[in-house]
């Protein structure tokens, strides 16, 4: 892979189509998309960082004015930048997460879209964590965001179904 031929666009200043061209990069960097399981908070990642799970009930797309949004490229440069972090820089997943949540918005926003009305999306269709039924858990997920958001009752489940899923 030729690094180089990825860069179309060049500012040292803040700029939505080198922004653009970092998103399309990132998402080549992914070699595997699954949106077979059910993942808590739309989307997780595999323990070694080679596959990026998209909740199986999550739309591709939605309809933004008169556009129709792919949600895929965004997801992909959250999960991404928040694995490295984890992984590369041993971060905690809080700041891991709000560094990653900070890169998504600034590619929806330079994709010309409306944080909030990407968020409102999102949100609409985000697992209720409490409430939700795990029928599908890939046993690769990376547990990681849930062990660090003290959420040990969804760990629980999570593990159990992953077990079970062996």
């Amino acid at each position: 892979m030729n690094i180089d031929r990825e860069v179309k666009h060049v500012s040292e200043d803040i700029a939505d189509d080198v922004l653009s061209d970092a998103v399309k990069a990132i998402g080549r960097r992914i070699k595997v998309i699954n949106r077979e399981y059910d993942i808590p908070y739309v989307a997780g990642y595999s323990t070694d960082g080679s596959v990026v799970f998209i909740d199986r009930h999550l739309p591709r797309t939605f309809r933004f004015l008169m556009r129709t949004v792919r949600v895929e490229p965004f997801i992909l440069v959250h999960e991404i930048v928040e694995k490295a972090l984890l992984d590369e820089l041993r971060l905690h997943y809080v700041h891991a997460h709000q560094i990653a949540i900070r890169a998504e918005r600034d590619a929806v926003k330079a994709a010309g879209v409306l944080w909030s009305a990407y968020q409102r999306f999102i949100k609409k269709h985000e697992k209720q964590i409490e409430q939700e039924r795990l029928e599908r858990v890939p046993a690769k997920l990376d547990l990681t965001p849930y062990r660090d958001q003290k959420d040990f009752s969804l760990l629980q489940r999570l593990v159990r179904r992953e077990k079970a899923g062996k």
